[in-house]
């Protein structure tokens, strides 16, 4: 492979593992990273349960890594005194965000992690490292948290706290005022959880997919509207996608990638494709099983190069530690007017005010035009045929609108049916529950009754036992007694008896 020409190389929606000039960083996973200027910046991570502290720089240009040495940032007014000690304390599961000439980490698990959330700044221009102080409702330390930028605001959800407590709150840091505030959000939110990912989507809607908890692994897929600040879960089309937490994701125009991730088992080979415009997921590649594109707490990052967008990933876990550098080329596609978290219902309903607003606007300027004598030249480029055309049309179009209404309560009542289906087969199921736990009540009954027989019995043995012990003695006694009578009885024949000494008569 041409190291200067790298990327004519790559094929489209393919991963290209990069040749490396040089030594390497240290394998690692659960690190952040972020690209800036065709440079791919690492920072800490976790290896062997051992956190790290470097910040490392990938050149895409010349592929190879360099070590950024960090200065100590002294200025009172941006540095807490007593985070000095250090310039990048040893992180894993913390985030990295590009802010002006800026890389800001938040978060994150380490050793010696205050109880609230940190804010460290690295001036890309001096290298200068520190803490900025924040203020307002600063959220609780945590890892596995997700964090993304929208316009000047960063909007961090759930995580994972030093008590291994899991969460599903949202703050928000103002970037200019370096405030922090908590978002009461309505509706149902995402079930708490970390190792998950998140992307915004014209600058209003946040995404959330994945992650899991203590036990379970999520494939769900939520919306926060950060204008209404209501969460939603829609209906997703196109595949289906497994479970998995640990996977990395990065967005390009109106498509989110997704790579990686895993179940603690085994990592998810396939690379997706999530289009936020359609609500539709794909599969855009695969790769083996053990590949390191299939591990769990690794990186990707969108970068351009040569005048094209790439993906850039690089580390994990999926049994060994990985280091690698892997880039994709995407194919472009077209984009299209953002048209979804916006039910059928309403959007028909918004198109239809449309509509309605429309036919009036023209029926009033075909009111003007027929009752004033000083519009003569309007009526003459604009005459009453093209209105009627335009009116014709607008309600065929209101025809279309109110066909997609009534498909969307036909959906609705489906939907209904089904939820009385699931409703009646819940009954059922909880009368079995009940008619099993009755059942298990009566033998549970039966159990204590046979218990209290058994111990019973077992009394009847130890007294038997006692019982059979005395007619044992009794019978070494009788022996005994009988054995004395008889040496007696062979005594007395021996002698002659008493009787006959009595008597009188001699011995012979």
């Amino acid at each position: 492979m041409d190291i200067n020409n790298w990327h004519s190389e790559l094929e489209y929606d393919q991963w290209l593992q990069l040749p490396v000039s040089g030594p390497r960083p240290s394998a690692r996973y659960k690190h952040a990273a972020a690209v800036i200027d065709e440079k791919l910046y690492i920072s800490g991570g976790s290896r062997n349960g051992r956190y790290l502290s470097d910040i490392q720089v990938f050149h895409l240009t010349s592929l190879a890594w360099s070590a950024l040495k960090l200065k100590m940032e002294t200025g009172a007014d941006k540095v807490e005194e007593n985070n000095l000690q250090e310039d990048f304390p040893a992180t894993s599961g913390h985030n990295m965000i590009k802010w002006g000439n800026q890389l800001l980490i938040l978060g994150g698990h380490s050793k010696n992690s205050s109880d609230v959330v940190a804010v460290r700044a690295i001036d890309l221009d001096t290298h200068r490292c520190g803490v900025i102080k924040t203020s307002g409702k600063v959220p609780v330390a945590r890892g596995g948290q997700s964090v993304t930028l929208v316009g000047s605001r960063l909007i961090m959800f759930g995580g994972e706290d030093r008590s291994r407590h899991l969460l599903n709150d949202v703050h928000v840091l103002d970037l200019d005022t370096m405030t922090w505030d908590v978002v009461e959000a309505t509706q149902t939110p995402p079930a708490p959880r970390f190792d998950h990912t998140a992307a915004v989507h014209a600058e209003r809607y946040l995404l959330i997919f994945g992650g899991c908890s203590h036990s379970i692994f999520f494939n769900d897929l939520h919306i926060l509207d950060l204008q209404t600040m209501e969460w939603s879960q829609p209906q997703i089309q196109g595949d289906l996608v497994i479970p998995r937490a640990g996977h990395a994701g990065t967005t390009i125009d109106e498509n989110w990638y997704i790579v990686g991730g895993g179940d603690n088992k085994s990592g998810t080979p396939e690379t997706l494709l999530f289009n936020m415009s359609k609500l539709g997921w794909s599969v855009l590649t695969s790769v083996k099983e053990r590949d390191p594109l299939a591990s769990e707490g690794l990186t990707v990052c969108s970068a351009f190069v040569n005048g094209e967008k790439h993906l850039v990933a690089f580390g994990g876990y999926n049994g060994r530690y990985n280091n690698e550098i892997f880039v994709m080329k995407p194919k472009r596609t077209d984009s299209t007017r953002p048209k979804i978290f916006q039910s059928p219902a309403a959007a028909a309903a918004a198109a239809s005010v449309t509509a309605a607003y429309a036919l009036a606007k023209s029926e009033k300027l075909e009111f003007i035009e027929t009752d004033d004598s000083n519009f003569e030249g309007v009526r003459e480029n604009n005459p009453v045929q093209d209105f009627s055309i335009e009116m014709n049309a607008i309600r065929e179009e209101n025809k279309v609108l109110e066909s997609s209404v009534a498909e969307v309560k036909a959906e609705n009542s489906r939907v209904r049916e089904k939820i009385d289906d699931i409703n009646g087969t819940y009954a059922e199921l909880s009368k079995e529950l009940h008619s099993v736990q009755g059942q298990l009540v009566v033998e549970r009954s039966r159990c204590s009754k046979l218990e209290a027989q058994i111990a019973e019995l077992q009394k009847r043995l130890e007294t038997s036992q006692s019982i059979e012990d005395e007619v044992q003695q009794l019978r070494r006694q009788k022996s005994m007694v009988d054995r004395n009578m008889e040496m007696a009885a062979a005594q007395t024949q021996g002698s002659g008896g008493v009787w006959r000494w009595i008597a009188g008569t001699p011995n012979t």
